[in-house]
């Protein structure tokens, strides 16, 4: 009853607050945030505080393409967003009542290494949400490639930072990171400490169901989309070998077999480039067509599946297995890394590959001029559709954990939040006004063609200027379509193969991001652990030609003994409680 009474005035409160306030926050932009989108009249009245009134300058920023010194500092140094527009379905907010946070508060984030980040204290992103939000942060990085073992040093040790980027790196998962004590449960403290997140998540329902457990709770911020991401992994194929060999884009997988074997004719030692270390022979793509996807997807009754438990599993085998015994693989597929497999790519040896076509157009048509078209997935039959286990339920990103050592939660929850108000929007995809981007007329940003993006003075490419500039995966909105510069420079058709890849392939088997209880999760991973590494024995060896296809019988006799009827239970239960949220 107490706790009642308590928020009963407290309401009543606010009322009357914003009853006497004449509000107007972010001038023009923030009157219409309030009146379009998914409103919540009760978390509005949760979350009003004191508005923050800009003087209107969006006449002077959009489509000037030569702003002063004093316009760059206006936009650069204020909270100021009366200039950008409202250029999505749902408005996105504009609550920055919290800042600056007064007093002197630092806060510790720990976050993976990125090597093209050298020191993320000195990233010029950071540094301006720094500026605008009065929260200095400490990042603490280990080094690269000892990220994994200096998480568990960190965890095991007791000592935590303020914030974790990344806390799905806890054993068993994020919930089970809060369930430990570890991480802090926001679900009471998200409407008072998050407006902006906790709007922008409640503004669409794939948004609000992928960033809340099975039994309601928040655990942290989520990069989360205005958007369905296209899909970013296919099949690429150099525009040159098409001319060589005379023939059309594939799309069956006898297309295939005929046109990798005519690029071997025309000289492509190698031409289909296959796996990496990251990608290896599941890459659900030419296993797909059979129907044998990589891991976990929904068949036909919506129902988990386990992919290389599936029916025409020895015919993708078979073909895989003579595809390699023709040399139409590269060599090196089960044990080549990235750069390994880049080398290959821009060589000579290269006909078709597998990748993003956002990583290509930067190997291969910036830095080499080889021109690339998409192909969609393989089918077996001429007129099936085209499928993907990909599928993006506008999570997009990565996430992060307030942690129960917190110096100041309501200070590191504000640092969060500022990522999801039209200001961060803007800072953390786009960068910089002036020196990286510009406004166009609608109010939307964008990169003009000196940018520091295009036009980096250290001379470092797009692939490196885009992690240099701009945040290019954080928790956030992120707005992937138009700010991703692999994607906006000028000419690229990267965005254009993504888009028609997302158009024209089913998604329906794709699973959605369920999660699992800590009892779950535990059984879950030491499962999959064992399976994957079954798979990828019998699998790889199988198509090497060292083990032949019969005995992928013996394969799947081995996986059922090991559990996994159990796994896809574990699976199926999760789905069905994510399917009730």
């Amino acid at each position: 009853m107490k706790n009642n009474a308590k928020r009963y005035f407290s309401l009543l409160f606010v009322l009357i607050l914003i009853i006497s306030t004449v509000t107007a926050c972010s001038g023009n932009s923030a009157n219409n945030g309030a009146d379009k989108g998914v409103s919540n009249n009760k978390e509005n009245e949760s979350t009003a505080k004191d508005p923050v009134e800009f003087t209107d300058i969006s006449a002077d920023i959009r489509g000037n393409t030569a702003p002063t010194q004093e316009q760059i500092d206006e936009v650069n140094h204020s909270l100021n967003d009366t200039y950008l527009g409202d250029v999505f379905d749902e408005v996105i907010p504009n609550d920055y009542s919290a800042y600056p946070v007064k007093g002197d508060v630092v806060l510790d984030v720990w976050m993976p290494a990125n090597s093209n980040i050298p020191d993320m204290n000195n990233h010029a992103v950071q540094k301006q949400v720094e500026q605008l939000t009065g929260i200095k942060v400490n990042f603490i990085t280990p080094p690269i490639g000892q990220e994994a073992d200096a998480f568990t040093l960190m965890i095991s040790s007791g000592e935590l930072p303020d914030i974790i980027i990344e806390p799905g790196r806890y054993p068993g998962g994020f919930e089970a990171g809060v369930n430990d004590g570890a991480y802090i449960d926001l679900t009471d403290l998200m409407e008072k400490n998050a407006p902006n997140y906790t709007k922008w998540r409640n503004s669409d329902e794939s948004r609000r169901k992928t960033t809340v457990t099975d039994d309601g709770k928040l655990l942290g911020f989520y990069g989360i989309a205005p958007y369905s991401e296209w899909t970013w992994f296919g099949t690429l194929i150099k525009q040159e070998a098409l001319d060589k060999t005379g023939l059309e884009v594939p799309n069956t997988i006898d297309e295939w077999h005929t046109f990798l074997t005519k690029a071997k004719e025309v000289g492509y030692k190698a031409p289909l480039n296959y796996g990496s270390t990251y990608g290896q022979i599941f890459t659900g793509i030419i296993n797909g067509a059979y129907g044998v996807w990589d891991w976990t997807f929904l068949d036909e009754n919506g129902k988990v599946a386990w992919g290389p438990a599936q029916p025409k599993a020895k015919e993708y085998l078979t073909t895989m297995q003579q595809w390699n015994k023709e040399g139409l693989l590269n060599p090196d597929w089960a044990t080549a890394d990235f750069n390994q497999r880049m080398a290959s790519a821009i060589s000579g040896d290269t006909a078709m590959m597998m990748d993003s076509p956002d990583t290509m157009w930067s190997y291969w048509k910036e830095q080499s001029g080889i021109d690339f078209v998409g192909a969609l997935n393989p089918v077996l039959n001429k007129g099936d559709k085209s499928a993907t286990t990909y599928k993006n339920f506008k999570r997009a990103g990565i996430e992060a954990a307030i942690t129960t050592q917190s110096k100041n939660v309501e200070a590191a929850m504000a640092w969060l939040d500022f990522n999801y108000s039209k200001k961060g929007w803007e800072l953390i995809n786009f960068g910089e006004y002036g020196t990286v981007h510009l406004i166009d007329e609608t109010g939307m940003p964008y990169y003009p063609e000196n940018s520091y993006i295009f036009k980096d003075p250290e001379g470092q490419p797009v692939s490196t200027t885009l992690w240099k500039y701009r945040m290019h995966n954080w928790p956030d909105i992120r707005d992937e379509h138009h700010s991703n510069p692999l994607i906006a420079a000028k000419g690229s058709y990267s965005g254009d193969i993504r888009k028609n890849w997302t158009e024209n392939m089913d998604t329906s088997m794709a699973m959605p991001p369920i999660s699992f209880t800590k009892d779950e999760a535990s059984r879950e991973a030491e499962l999959g652990n064992q399976l994957s590494t079954l798979r990828g024995e019998y699998f790889a060896k199988i198509i090497m030609g060292d083990l032949p296809v019969d005995v992928y019988d013996k394969f799947l006799k081995e996986a059922q003994s090991m559990g996994l009827e159990e796994f896809l239970s574990i699976h199926q239960a999760a789905l069905d409680r994510y399917n009730k949220r």
